[in-house]
């Protein structure tokens, strides 16, 4: 496998070069990508409801395609699952990834022929980039562990059914194939302690030098290791360990904890897969930010989030996007979704090449007093304080506490602490609350006042969101912690995990 090794090493240049080289005509090979979309879709049965034959420019299709969400679509999508063709895309769905939902129950994302191989390239693409920068591609002589979740699948009228990750297994490039673990058999495992137990098993003995998963359930198989090996961190474990691939959730709020378990040496790369899509990936260890896929079948919008509970906000195409402003991400794709919202929000932090930062979820927010509290600033906050004050966290959320009296409503923020040692937190949260004040203008406003008072800690009992997750039915590889909502719907559930005393 050395081999292989010495040949990426160019291969990854080349590709990469060229990558950054379309990045110079982003707004051109999006705009040709929109036209592309709608030229292939003029004779489906979406195009056809919505005048695709009739749309020759951007501003054509954004007065005849409102924004969509999954309601919007579900109609389409609906008929999709049926099995019938050159509904939403042309010819039959490929795949369907399974996510979770709220009103819509769980929802059904469509996944074409074109847009798989997007998934695919893109994760290579994370890969190739780290290579070009840093010369280093040993990792491929040695074994790699992906933890995600189950390849097997449910079939709907010939349509095989699955998580993203779990569908993505079925598509390991054949190179791959002889240092991917953990194995199919493992990987098929639905109770989440018997798999991470198994996946130790195969896993703890190997020469590893890639590990890969969403952060707050690495963190699960990662102690494991650790406390079945007797080892002080994995690079200890595993001497040749090089990089750690992670996505799905904000890696800022586990940074610290993880890098104590990987140890010293171990490079990270955060990647931004959906599944709608393959959204970005990150390109430089030197840089901020993850670098926007613009030439994925994929033709992206942009909604200020300041504007997106106006009637009919307006939509930007990347080209007409400004640095450091929230947006919501819209997209268009060669899978069938079209104006979707993807409820996520972005920031640009660079625009040749184009990179962005995740911040949030349009649902995730808390302005129950006005304050406009967004996922990145509270993520932000509990970072910077935990670091300052050496306090360790599993888990956090943030929930309104609204009360009749002046001045004692305030922020919740239900944490469950790593050491459950009964140091004071006072300062702590002292400094949450300051750095609350210091991003945004609305709460430092409710703040002084005295609409609100100081952000309040509601600590958890140790393994309280473990316990949660198993007691929901959610136990696993794909689900995620809520860090803040406007309502009380997960605070209340964990009111029975606080800490006594």
């Amino acid at each position: 496998m050395r081999i292989l090794s010495f040949f990426i090493r160019p291969l990854a240049k080349i590709v990469t070069n060229l990558i950054y080289s379309k990045h110079a005509k982003a707004t051109d090979i999006q705009l040709d990508i929109l036209s592309q979309l709608i030229q292939n879709s003029k004779h489906i049965s979406f195009g056809k409801d919505h005048g695709f034959d009739t749309i020759r420019t951007y501003d054509d299709f954004k007065k005849k395609l409102k924004l969509q969400d999954y309601e919007s679509l579900k109609k389409y999508i609906d008929r999709c699952r049926k099995g019938e063709k050159d509904v939403l895309w042309k010819g039959k769905v490929l795949y369907f990834a399974k996510t979770s939902g709220t009103s819509s129950g769980s929802k059904y994302i469509p996944i074409s022929r074109d847009s798989m191989s997007h998934h695919i390239s893109a994760a290579r693409n994370s890969l190739f980039a780290y290579i070009a920068e840093t010369g280093k591609a040993d990792f491929f002589n040695r074994k790699m562990i992906f933890l995600q979740g189950s390849p097997v699948m449910d079939q709907e009228h010939g349509i095989p059914i699955g998580r993203l990750s779990g569908i993505v297994y079925h598509h390991v490039p054949a190179w791959l194939l002889s240092n991917r673990l953990p194995s199919y058999k493992a990987n098929c495992i639905e109770d989440w302690d018997e798999k991470v137990a198994k996946i130790v098993d195969e896993s703890l003995r190997e020469d590893m030098s890639l590990l890969s998963g969403i952060p707050p359930w690495c963190l699960m198989y990662f102690q494991s290791l650790l406390k079945k090996s007797a080892k002080e961190n994995l690079r200890a474990l595993y001497p040749n360990l090089q990089l750690y691939v992670h996505g799905g959730v904000n890696y800022a709020p586990y940074k610290d904890r993880m890098s104590q378990l990987l140890g010293e040496g171990v490079d990270t790369i955060e990647t931004y897969p959906a599944s709608e899509g393959f959204f970005a990936y990150q390109d430089s260890q030197q840089e901020e930010g993850l670098l926007l896929n613009i030439d994925a079948g994929i033709f992206y919008e942009f909604v200020a989030l300041r504007d997106w509970h106006t009637e009919n906000p307006p939509r930007l195409h990347l080209g007409e996007v400004r640095l450091n402003e929230n947006y919501v991400l819209i997209v268009s794709t060669n899978a069938g979704l079209w104006a979707y919202n993807t409820g996520d929000t972005v920031k640009f932090v660079h625009l040749n090449p184009y990179r962005i930062v995740v911040s949030g979820r349009t649902k995730h927010f808390i302005s129950a007093f006005g304050e406009h509290v967004i996922q990145e600033e509270v993520e932000k906050a509990i970072s910077l304080a935990s670091t300052k004050h050496h306090l360790e966290f599993v888990e956090f959320t943030v929930a309104p506490n609204i009360q009749e009296e002046k001045g004692k409503s305030c922020h919740l923020w239900y944490i469950e602490f790593k050491h459950q040692d009964g140091k004071d937190r006072a300062a702590f949260m002292q400094d949450i609350d300051a750095l609350m004040q210091e991003q945004n203008e609305y709460y430092r406003d409710l703040r002084e006042g005295g609409m609100l008072a100081p952000a309040t800690l509601i600590e958890l009992s140790a393994n309280a969101f473990r316990s949660y997750f198993e007691e929901s039915g959610k136990l696993g590889g794909q689900n995620k912690v809520q860090h803040l909502a406007n309502d009380r719907i997960l605070a209340d559930k964990l009111e029975v995990y606080v800490k006594k005393g």
